[in-house]
């Protein structure tokens, strides 16, 4: 089994890997007393214990994390995995097969909050991507 703190470094390394590092800065900047547990928590456990499981790739992960948020109406957390999706080697066409299950199996009206959410995600990192240039 693998130790607590052994799975904190593991799960950073891998949130870093997923989100990016700035995303993970940011988050980290923002800890204050009242999080700090919660953010180790989900640090060693949704990081650590589960996105570095072997058995199933990081673009599979992703596409199995956007659909669950979507069908649970968690717009907010689908912006943030449809950015991971440069890290993550998911394509847009496994975004769109992966709301398509939602709509079958969670409701149409899921699906499509999260179509309108991943547009404008993507139409962000565009116009970010544009104005880098």
């Amino acid at each position: 089994m693998t130790e607590p703190l052994d799975r904190f470094k593991q799960g950073l390394a891998t949130r870093r890997a997923v989100l990016g590092d700035k995303h993970v800065d940011a988050a980290t900047a923002a800890i204050t007393d009242l999080d700090r547990d919660f953010q180790a928590f989900i640090t060693e456990q949704a990081w650590g214990s589960v996105w570095s499981r072997p058995g199933i790739s990081k673009r599979e992960r992703s596409m199995l994390t956007i659909a669950l948020l979507a069908a649970l109406g968690h717009h907010e957390e689908v912006a943030i995995h449809v950015r991971a999706t440069r890290n993550t080697g998911a394509s847009l066409d496994d975004i769109g097969e992966a709301l398509l299950h939602v709509a079958v199996y969670a409701g149409v009206p899921a699906a499509n909050s999260a179509f309108r959410v991943v547009k404008k995600t993507l139409a962000e990192m565009a116009a970010a991507e544009e104005k880098a240039r």
